[in-house]
């Protein structure tokens, strides 16, 4: 069966990559993960959004239990405002990484995904890891991503396997991607916070506004919210 999996959380990446696998694979089956996160309200309806523009199915996975771990994202903990040059800088990144960590997060969201592709034969799940958190955050890199297709090959019937298109891009480079392709930005959300607006100082938010910005071009979520 032609179609793949994708883990759609309405970031940015993760919406750029859903919009490449479409075009890549013909169809789509979108998964939302809510595990207490701050922004998962928001992230659940422009996910669900973008599903809607086009018709794909979409599932909400509750993880309740994640609520119990704290942390930034999905505690009180304070999150991290890095100012523009602490972007760049190894540690602080390394830092506010740790700071927003949900353990083994993306492996069980990768699991979960596996089940869905076996259960559809689907051979493809498909994430919007990037060079730029890769830096930082072990599960975004190649090498997670190798391994857990190792993983696949003994845990699945199907062998699925892990389609990761943003894999060399950084978050520049993603928009560029995106407006190429033409994925619905205007739904994605980046915001550890769920809004009406995007904080705009959290880490998310500043690399994405840092993004467009070196791109040149309007946020299309901020249009679309009457704040460009």
């Amino acid at each position: 069966m032609t179609g793949a999996i994708a883990l759609l959380s309405s970031g940015l990446d993760s919406t750029v990559a859903f919009k490449q696998a479409l075009d890549t694979f013909g169809g789509v089956i979108c998964l939302t993960f809510d595990y207490g996160q701050r922004a998962a309200t928001i992230e659940i309806e422009n996910a669900a959004a973008i599903c809607s523009q086009y018709d794909c199915e979409h599932h909400v996975i509750p993880l309740p239990w994640y609520r119990d771990f704290g942390g930034a994202l999905t505690g009180t903990k304070e999150l991290p405002t890095p100012s523009a040059s602490d972007l760049d800088d190894l540690e602080r990144s390394e830092e506010s990484a740790r700071s927003v960590w949900v353990p083994a997060r993306n492996m069980v969201f990768l699991s979960i995904a596996a089940a869905f592709a076996e259960e559809h034969g689907l051979e493809h799940i498909v994430v919007g890891f990037d060079a730029e958190e890769g830096a930082t955050f072990p599960d975004n890199t190649p090498e997670f991503m190798e391994l857990f297709d190792r993983v696949m090959e003994y845990g699945t019937m199907n062998h699925p396997t892990i389609f990761a298109p943003l894999a060399g891009l950084d978050k520049e480079g993603i928009v560029r991607l995106g407006l190429k392709i033409q994925a619905p930005l205007e739904y994605s959300w980046s915001c550890y916070t769920a809004g009406p607006l995007p904080c705009g100082v959290c880490e998310s938010c500043m690399r994405r506004i840092r993004a467009f910005s070196s791109v040149g071009v309007t946020d299309p979520l901020l249009a679309r919210l009457g704040k460009s």
